[in-house]
């Protein structure tokens, strides 16, 4: 499975695609992070990211995209740019076809690091770790999109199997116990 993960940011989103399953080695297709200017007007920026993102997703094909849920904070702009941020993500998966799952940070910090309130070095220290590079993504927006990535890869395939047959069940007639 090939999986793009998208940490979700207005000045930079991270940007991550691995290779794997669950129990085989991952691989590192590419990491990047898409960068907009803070001086730039919004609509500009999204558009920024859109094109980035609809770049990877063109080049990359991925089989899913993984995108950090959106969670609160107390500073209410930065939430805002980042949920538009992801928007933007969802859309570009949506528009080439591809699935879109979305991940809480805690989820990914608990896959990568076994730990869901580890810290920012601790999870790019498993990333580093886990897909065998000599030196660790940087900043951490990169490693944090390898993180869902690599999240999506170990737990995502899994609950697309238990979705399609809850989708069974309903169409069946069955109904969920």
């Amino acid at each position: 499975m090939r999986v793009l993960g998208v940490d979700p940011g207005l000045t930079r989103c991270g940007v991550g695609v691995v290779e794997g399953a669950p129990g085989k080695p991952l691989r590192l297709v590419a990491v990047d992070v898409i960068r907009t200017s803070p001086g730039d007007d919004i609509a500009i920026r999204l558009l920024g990211i859109e094109a980035g993102i609809a770049a990877l997703l063109e080049e990359m094909r991925p089989d899913a995209v993984a995108v950090e849920r959106v969670f609160a904070q107390h500073n209410v702009r930065t939430v805002m740019g980042t949920a538009q941020a992801a928007g933007i993500a969802m859309v570009c998966a949506a528009r080439h076809g591809v699935p879109v799952a979305m991940h809480t940070p805690s989820e990914a910090k608990a896959a990568i690091t076994g730990n869901g309130r580890a810290d920012k070095a601790q999870v790019t220290a498993m990333v580093t770790r886990l897909l065998r590079l000599d030196a660790p993504p940087k900043p951490a927006d990169a490693a944090d999109a390898l993180a869902l990535a690599i999240c999506h890869v170990w737990r995502g395939g899994a609950q697309a199997r238990i979705n399609a047959a809850r989708l069974a069940a309903r169409t069946t007639g069955r109904t969920e116990e």
